[in-house]
């Protein structure tokens, strides 16, 4: 899949620009009784951790899995604040990279995996060789939020997920594994935007 999406204003998605082509992809959106740029700030203090959808959670059940047949005390995760891809050098210390914003409007981030194996292998790259990459074997998975004003005062979010496989092998185990996992990927991103929309809106 290719395509080419632009913002009210006409600018074109800095998605697009970090992963043109695709061949898996789910798309929310919610429109969010608040200024565009409280939105933005909402989404970019979200904790992802702090989602509770029942597939993430359950996900995070089965990551723990190893160490309670083991009868050891899983670690606990680390916070996944959006803000921090971006504020903090992480350096390989987790898979997810930062991987673009425009102040107000968008961020981009995304990471590398082999994410059909039962415990998934991560690969680190710097941020700027993301879109290059083209090493076999590999999920490029690329996610953004985008806020765009939705009449006066309210502000229209949307969460994108987008995911290119860099040779045929990779691309069909993703295509088995997506097939089980897509309905649950809409459900996370659904109550993410209502995480945002909670931190959002006027209390």
């Amino acid at each position: 899949m290719d395509t080419k999406i632009s913002t009210p204003t006409g600018r074109p998605l800095l998605l697009d620009g970090v992963l043109p082509e695709f061949r898996f992809a789910r798309l929310e959106s919610t429109a969010i009784a608040a200024a565009p740029g409280a939105v933005f700030e909402a989404a970019r203090e979200l904790d992802l951790l702090s989602v509770h959808a029942p597939l993430f959670d359950a996900a995070l059940w089965v990551r723990g899995m190893p160490d309670k047949l083991l009868g050891r005390t899983p670690p606990p995760l680390p916070s996944m604040r959006v803000a921090e891809l971006f504020d903090l050098a992480s350096k390989g210390e987790q898979p997810w990279l930062p991987l673009g914003e425009v102040p107000g409007r968008e961020l981009v981030f995304g990471a590398v995996g082999k994410v059909w194996r039962p415990s998934i292998e991560w690969r680190w790259i710097a941020p700027e060789d993301f879109t290059a990459f083209d090493e076999p074997g590999w999920a490029k998975m690329a996610a953004s939020f985008v806020v765009h004003p939705y009449g006066e005062r309210r502000a229209l979010l949307s969460y994108e997920a987008r995911t290119a496989c860099t040779d045929p092998e990779s691309a069909a185990r993703f295509r088995r594994y997506w097939t089980l996992v897509s309905g649950g990927v809409g459900i996370v991103l659904r109550a993410t935007l209502r995480a945002v929309k909670e931190a959002a809106e006027p209390k």
